[in-house]
């Protein structure tokens, strides 16, 4: 019953019959990718990709600086972001006019495809640069943009994985709320400030895993390569076959071995 069980849980977290539990727990383990892939691939190739605000930054200083290929290079690292989140869009509205019930499987099969690739053959396709970015790079902020977008409409914008500016900006308005004393002044006609816990709770939960994935994920490239990318495909793939293990027939063969 073991077997069953977590395979029926693996099931409900790519389930389109959502709850705040596999929401937060897909958005909790979804940061752990990106904090490790984010912080692992700055090792590997010395930039953070899913840091889009910071690379539009960098673009516009380089643009001013006359630096005008490494502006464009910038630009594709975005448009790469963007790809994946189009990808994802694509891939769940074609699921649910085609009348699937598991429409988000398709990206996360991507996903731990495109990280199955990036751990076996990470170090062969480091050096090959186009316009002055990494292939490397390119995969990477697909990748992120590819998650980002799908935790998103998984969670109905809920959720986020890679946004570490604005959890910790809800984090401090709720701070602000849960340590405000409404004694003074208090006016009858106003309502007392209090603290969403929930939402607190949350926001920390994943800015704590993103943390927690970019230490793992540094440890790991620092002292193993492109190949402690790997446990993390398999388990992104382990959530994208559920599904299809969560079939009677199925889960009895499992049971049964």
């Amino acid at each position: 019953m073991g077997y069953a069980r977590f395979i029926v849980y693996l099931n409900g977290l790519s389930s389109v019959k959502r709850t705040a539990h596999a929401n937060l727990h897909l958005g909790v383990l979804l940061a752990f990718v990106a904090g490790a892939l984010n912080a692992g691939g700055f090792l590997a190739i010395g930039q953070y990709t899913s840091h889009m605000t910071g690379i539009v930054s960098l673009a516009a200083d380089n643009i001013v600086l006359g630096n005008f290929m490494l502006a464009l290079a910038g630009f594709l690292s975005l448009i790469a972001f963007v790809s994946g989140a189009i990808v994802t869009t694509w891939l769940i509205s074609f699921a649910k006019r085609s009348g699937k019930q598991n429409i988000y499987i398709a990206p996360l099969m991507i996903e731990a495809c495109l990280l199955l690739l990036f751990g076996l053959m990470g170090s062969a396709i480091q050096d090959h640069v186009y316009l002055m970015i990494s292939f490397t790079a390119v995969l990477l902020c697909f990748l992120m943009g590819l998650q980002n977008a799908l935790i998103t409409k998984i969670s109905n914008a809920e959720v986020r994985t890679t946004h570490v500016t604005g959890l910790l900006t809800d984090i401090g308005i709720e701070l602000g709320k849960l340590f405000y004393w409404n004694k003074y002044p208090r006016l009858s006609n106003q309502p007392v400030v209090m603290a969403n816990r929930k939402k607190l709770t949350v926001h920390l939960s994943l800015v704590g895993s993103f943390f927690l994935g970019g230490l793992m994920g540094a440890m790991g490239f620092k002292y193993l390569g492109f190949v402690s990318t790997l446990p993390l495909a398999m388990v992104i793939a382990c959530i994208s076959i559920a599904p299809a293990l969560r079939n009677k027939s199925t889960l009895k063969a499992i049971l049964k071995n």
